[in-house]
């Protein structure tokens, strides 16, 4: 069974839980992305040199697309588990909650990863039916990245959707002085 972790009174909140704006969360998206870049990089590099796999068009791509997908699970299920702020999140004063303001268990924490696919799978979709890539693909995420953000306007506190289905929050958390 996933433990909790217990937040030091060191490290708690001043006042009310309230939610961080559309735009710093995105701000707080796009940086995570740059950290992400890193840490996948690392990660293909290691994948491709056990494996031996030199051409990316060679057999073993799957693989490699699995490794990394593990690879990322593994830092954001650790990270939203373990304080519930991943680097990017640190940097941004963002903290993942639960309903209740508690910390996030692992099966939470895995539960969100997997829905907040749903920031990419209608892109992803759209540009494998349509053959799209390169410049496209991009600009095709993109818009598909800020219309995700932007029902996050519809729900009553400002949460993204996958958060609503996972029983999780965002919200702002300035480390005590």
């Amino acid at each position: 069974m996933p433990t909790q972790r217990t937040v030091p009174a060191s490290e708690s909140s001043a006042g009310p839980l309230t939610t961080p704006s559309i735009l710093r969360r995105l701000a707080a998206f796009v940086y995570e992305g740059v950290l992400l870049f890193g840490v996948l990089f690392v990660s293909g590099w290691l994948y491709s040199t056990l494996t031996q796999l030199k051409d990316p068009g060679q057999q073993g791509t799957l693989g490699l697309q699995l490794f990394l997908l593990l690879v990322l699970a593994v830092y954001f299920v650790w990270f939203w588990s373990r304080g519930g702020q991943t680097v990017a999140m640190k940097a941004w004063h963002i903290r993942l909650m639960d309903r209740e303001g508690r910390p996030v268990t692992q099966a939470r924490a895995l539960a969100r990863f997997a829905l907040a696919w749903l920031w990419f799978l209608p892109a992803l979709l759209t540009a494998k039916l349509a053959g799209l890539h390169g410049g496209a693909l991009f600009g095709l995420m993109f818009v598909g990245v800020l219309a995700y953000a932007a029902l996050a306007r519809l729900h009553p506190d400002r949460q993204f959707w996958h958060d609503a289905a996972c029983g999780t929050r965002l919200v702002d958390w300035r480390p005590a002085r």
